[in-house]
C-alpha cells in the first residue's frame, strides 16, 4: 500500500525530472515529469517498451539532451501526475551508504556517548568534538559501506517495521545518482560522474547495529539497515544541472508533523565529491548506482523517540521534492 502525497505536484528544481510511475493496474514505466506536473511516457518517446530509468542512465550524456528537447516540445502527454502511482525513481545495482558525515550529528553523538567518568562541562566536550571533526575533515577518509537494492521502496509506500526491530530510526539523506562509470576518479572529477540527485530515508534499527554476540566484529549493517522497505527513495531523479549547489540544500524530516531533522548539506564533513571519489577508489560505480551521503543531526535516538506503528514521516530536500511514508508494524499487517 502507499500513502498519497498531500497534493499532486512536482516541486523540484528545473524544468523536468525523471520518475518511475504506473497507471492503475499497469506496469511501472520510466517517465519525464514537468514542473507543472505533466507526465510523458518515455517508452513511447524513445520507442522502447523495455526502457527503464536505469537504462537511460547507461547513456546519460545522450539521453539528457533528448530529455531536454522532449521537455521543451512536449507531447504526447500521458496525463497529469495525479493519475499515476509514484514508485522509487530507479532500481540501482549497487547502493553505497555514508555514515557519520554531518558535523553536528557526530558532535552530538560524541557528547551523548561520553565516558561516565568524564565530568567536564558539556561546552568543553563539544569543543573537543568540534576539533576532532575539523581534524577528521582535513586528514581522514569518509566512512562508506554497502546497502542492498532490495531495501528500496517508493516515496509514498508504507514502511513495515519488522517484529525483531526494537529501535527503528529515521535518517533522511541526499542521494547522488551515478550517470557515468566511476573507478578511481579524483575528487575534482567526481561530480562529472553524477547524473542527478534524489531523496533517501535510510532507516536503521539501532538495536542491531552492533553485534552483541561478537562485539569485536563491529557493525552489522546487513541486519540493521536492509529490511525490505527500509530505504524509501524518491520521488524524483532531478538532473544535476538543475541543482544549483548540492552543497547547500536543506534537509527536513517531520514525524507526525513535528520537525526532527532540519539541516543544510553545508554541515557535511566530507562533501559529495569526496564521498563519490572515495567509494570509487575501491569499487566501480555504475550508472544508476546510489551514493547516500549521510544523515544530519536529529535522529530518533537524539530525540529519545523511535518509530512506532502508525507514525508518518515527511521528508524533503531543497529542489528534490518530498516523500511521505507511514510506518506499519509487521504484526499489524
Amino acid at each position: 500500500m502507499s500513502v498519497k502525497p498531500e497534493a499532486a505536484s512536482a516541486p523540484f528544481a528545473g524544468r523536468f525530472a525523471l520518475a518511475t510511475l504506473s497507471a492503475p493496474d499497469g506496469p511501472p514505466f520510466p517517465a519525464l515529469v514537468t514542473a507543472d506536473a505533466r507526465v510523458l511516457d518515455l517508452r513511447t518517446a524513445f520507442g522502447d517498451e523495455r526502457l527503464t530509468v536505469r537504462a537511460l542512465l547507461e547513456d546519460w550524456d545522450t539521453a539528457l539532451g533528448r530529455l531536454s528537447v522532449l521537455a521543451d516540445q512536449g507531447g504526447p502527454w500521458s496525463g497529469p501526475l495525479a493519475d499515476f502511482r509514484v514508485h522509487a525513481p530507479l532500481e540501482p545495482r549497487q547502493v553505497f551508504q555514508s555514515g557519520a558525515n554531518y558535523r553536528q550529528h557526530v558532535i552530538d553523538l560524541h557528547v551523548a556517548h561520553r565516558d561516565p567518568a568524564d565530568d567536564r562541562p558539556e561546552e568543553e566536550r563539544r569543543a573537543e568534538a568540534a576539533e576532532i571533526m575539523d581534524r577528521r575533515a582535513a586528514q581522514d577518509l569518509p566512512y562508506v559501506f554497502i546497502g542492498l537494492p532490495s531495501a528500496i521502496t517508493g516515496p509514498y509506500d508504507e514502511v513495515v517495521l519488522p517484529s525483531w526491530a526494537e529501535k527503528p530510526d529515521w535518517e533522511l539523506e541526499l542521494a547522488a545518482v551515478i550517470g557515468r562509470p566511476a573507478h578511481r576518479v579524483p575528487v575534482e572529477e567526481a561530480l562529472d560522474h553524477v547524473a542527478g540527485y534524489t531523496i533517501a530515508n535510510d532507516l536503521t534499527d539501532r538495536a542491531t547495529v552492533f553485534r552483541r554476540d561478537m562485539p569485536q566484529i563491529g557493525t552489522d549493517w546487513l541486519r540493521s539497515k536492509n529490511a525490505p522497505g527500509f530505504t524509501p527513495l524518491g520521488p524524483w531523479l532531478v538532473p544535476a544541472g538543475s541543482v544549483a549547489d548540492p552543497g547547500d540544500l536543506r534537509l527536513i524530516l517531520r514525524l507526525n508533523g513535528e520537525t526532527m531533522q532540519d539541516e543544510s548539506t553545508q554541515d557535511m564533513i566530507f562533501d559529495i565529491a569526496r564521498v563519490v571519489s572515495y567509494a570509487s577508489q575501491s569499487a566501480e560505480l555504475l550508472p544508476g548506482d546510489l551514493v547516500l551521503t549521510g544523515s544530519p543531526a536529529g535522529n530518533g535516538m537524539h530525540h529519545g523517540r523511535l518509530l512506532r506503528d502508525g507514525d508518518v514521516m515527511d521528508g524533503s530536500i531543497t529542489g528534490l521534492g518530498a516523500q511521505r511514508t507511514r510506518c506499519v508494524a509487521e504484526a499489524a499487517r
